[in-house]
């Protein structure tokens, strides 16, 4: 039964990818939603609460008639190099922001009943071949490492008595930002290649999909503990970039871009494009959901189909 208009959801990162278009369904659905942010927020129909993660500060009310916090907050994995500052930003952005609602949450009467948040297929990094599950043991890299103290600090809402859902989420395709804009940038100038080998797996899902496993999430009382929200079908980083070029009408016609150069560029970052995670999505398969856009060409049409069909009518002309 869906209760959502007697329901209130509380947002951490709603003005980012996931949350932004997470914010819109949940609000068609009937939802109310709330926002958790450093700044006023711009859509109309959500109340942002002000927190200031640093100062270990938030807007008590933020909590107030709330039934479900979904945490999305934290600062982008790949934005900039990372030196030890980041490394500490990009941890304590997940972990200590999860922790203020924590204590507030124990110190002030409240009906939250669930956390929702997420994490990342980051936890089992880079891994070659092997099938990943979610009782698949995290890698020891800072990605790995960055991955567990996300989800012990979201763990530790269970000492509260709260329902803890944990979402390891891979590359999320949309064309609205994200990792798909930078990918087909330079497929779209006619400079894109594979990166490295070209033959680490790539876990991915469309962005319909993520946004259909949140609202699963809190509507299905089923949900609990961690899921790898990717889908079924991973590809290879060769296969995406073909697809990819499929899609938008071009030729790949460059060698692959070598690792050492990807090393040399982005450091110990070159993890995220040249690491191989091969994850499995089984046991969120199991809980009955069903993917809109399973495969990479059914996805990739999706999100840019109308545009290249567009464009196809347009040269005709």
């Amino acid at each position: 039964m869906n209760n959502s208009s007697k329901q209130h959801i509380l947002l951490t990162g709603g003005s980012g990818l996931i949350g932004g278009l997470l914010t819109e369904q949940l609000l068609e659905k009937g939802y109310r939603v709330s926002h958790l942010g450093r700044s006023p927020g711009k859509n109309t129909r959500v109340k942002t609460y002000l927190w200031n993660i640093d100062k270990n500060a938030v807007d008590e009310q933020c909590i107030d008639g709330v039934d479900i916090i979904i945490h999305l907050a934290g600062a982008g994995i790949a934005e900039k190099r990372w030196t030890r500052k980041r490394k500490k930003l990009l941890i304590d952005s997940r972990t200590q922001s999860i922790r203020i609602l924590y204590r507030l949450l124990k110190n002030k009467p409240n009906r939250v009943s669930t956390i929702i948040s997420a994490s990342g297929v980051g936890y089992y990094s880079n891994r070659g071949e092997e099938l990943l599950t979610e009782e698949s043991e995290p890698a020891h890299d800072f990605l790995g490492i960055c991955c567990v103290e996300w989800e012990k600090a979201v763990d530790e809402g269970e000492i509260l008595g709260l329902k803890i859902i944990k979402l390891r989420t891979g590359v999320v395709l949309t064309d609205k930002g994200g990792a798909l804009p930078k990918l087909a940038l330079p497929i779209r100038l006619r400079t894109g290649s594979p990166l490295g080998s070209g033959k680490q797996w790539v876990p991915w899902i469309h962005w319909q999909d993520a946004v259909d496993i949140y609202i699963n999430a809190i509507e299905n009382n089923q949900w609990k503990g961690v899921y790898n929200m990717v889908s079924p079908f991973p590809v290879t980083n060769q296969q995406l970039t073909q697809a990819i070029a499929e899609q938008l009408q071009k030729f790949l016609w460059l060698p692959r871009v070598p690792a050492f150069i990807l090393r040399f560029l982005l450091g110990e970052m070159s993890l995220v494009v040249l690491g191989s995670t091969k994850v499995s999505a089984e046991k969120i398969e199991a809980t009955g959901f069903i993917f809109k856009y399973p495969e990479i060409t059914s996805a990739l049409k999706e999100i840019y189909g109308k545009k290249t069909a567009d464009l196809s009518i347009l040269v005709q002309a």
